[in-house]
């Protein structure tokens, strides 16, 4: 029997949902490559841990960068790899595929995500805009002539979509999202304390203590880099309210593009999004005071969806399930 499969192709992660069965895996968007064998030494979570064994003949390489398909041989690899693993190899019907693509997908990158899908022997390959998809996967009605803005902040980039009638009536997207904050931090303790960090301690102090709204108690968090001064190890404490500053500029422009996108919104459709608020989704999304700040810089009620990371995969899997304007319909 043929299995659907809808693919949320993340930079960061890639989390398979499959048609009746629900999302039935999530692993890293990584690949594994042995430059000595010239071969995919592992793909996934078995990529992750042969990387971390730290053989100097493995290259870490992301196929997915800022949301679209940056290397095509390395992504039809692991959507194979993917898709296999998820419905394995007892399927006599080719599966029909679905994968997600960001707002204003170039030509180019939209051939890519077909091709991929393709590639690994699907029967059809449907594409759906990111936006859409994470309406229907926080729960938005989407498929009603009533507006509801999504913003989808994941680790390479941001979506903000206005949809209504199972379409986006206006959306963007921007290539700074999760990624951004934690390159921001690492930017920040090399400018302000002459200290070098890894992208892992960075991560650490975003998820931590970093907020990009003010706190009524600040936080603090002490870690330990390397002096470019004297290059030994060096103890440093930071705040709060300097991730805030570190992280000011990543967290304008996301809002800079929501204003922009609520600007161009049909009026019709305004007192629907007052009413219904904006939803947010995506792992970004659940960055501390991003909820306070888009509601103070829009003045709309803002909220997080109640599985933000998932909501991406469970809107792909929803319309498998009941298509673009009937997901609301039983299956």
């Amino acid at each position: 029997m043929a299995l659907d499969v809808g693919i949320d192709l993340g930079t960061d992660s890639v989390l398979v949902y499959v048609r009746n069965r629900g999302i039935v895996l999530k692993e890293p968007s990584l690949v594994a490559y042995d430059r000595s064998l010239e071969m995919i030494r592992g793909i996934g979570e078995e990529a992750y841990m042969l990387l971390t064994r730290g053989d100097a003949n493995l290259v870490a390489i992301r196929p997915i960068r800022r949301g679209i398909i940056a290397d095509y041989k390395m992504a039809e690899e692991m959507v194979r790899y993917f898709v296999t693993k998820a419905i394995g190899r007892r399927s006599i019907l080719k599966p029909k595929i679905c994968l997600s693509v960001p707002s204003g997908a170039t030509q180019v990158e939209t051939r890519a995500a077909l091709e991929a899908g393709y590639s690994v022997g699907a029967r059809d390959v449907e594409l759906i805009e990111e936006p859409l998809a994470a309406a229907f996967g926080a729960g938005i009605d989407a498929g009603r002539p009533t507006g509801s803005v999504v913003v989808d902040i994941g680790a390479g980039k941001t979506d903000v979509g206005v949809v209504a009638l199972g379409y986006p009536v206006i959306a963007k997207a921007l290539r700074v999202a999760g990624d951004d904050f934690t390159e921001a931090i690492v930017d920040y303790v090399r400018r302000k304390y002459e200290v070098r960090i890894s992208d892992q301690t960075a991560e650490e102090i975003k998820m931590q203590i970093g907020t990009v709204y003010p706190l009524v108690n600040d936080l603090t968090m002490t870690f330990t880099g390397r002096s470019l001064r004297t290059g030994m190890p060096e103890e440093i404490e930071i705040s709060s309210e300097q991730t805030r500053e570190a992280l000011s500029e990543s967290s304008r422009k996301i809002i800079d593009t929501v204003l922009s996108v609520l600007e161009q919104t049909p009026p019709e459709l305004c007192a629907d999004i007052l009413q219904r608020g904006i939803i947010l989704t995506g792992g970004g999304s659940r960055m501390r005071g991003m909820e306070q700040l888009i509601a103070a810089k829009t003045r709309i009620r803002t909220m997080t969806a109640g599985e933000p990371v998932r909501a991406l995969a469970l809107g792909i899997g929803k319309y498998l399930q009941n298509g673009r304007s009937g997901y609301l319909l039983p299956a």
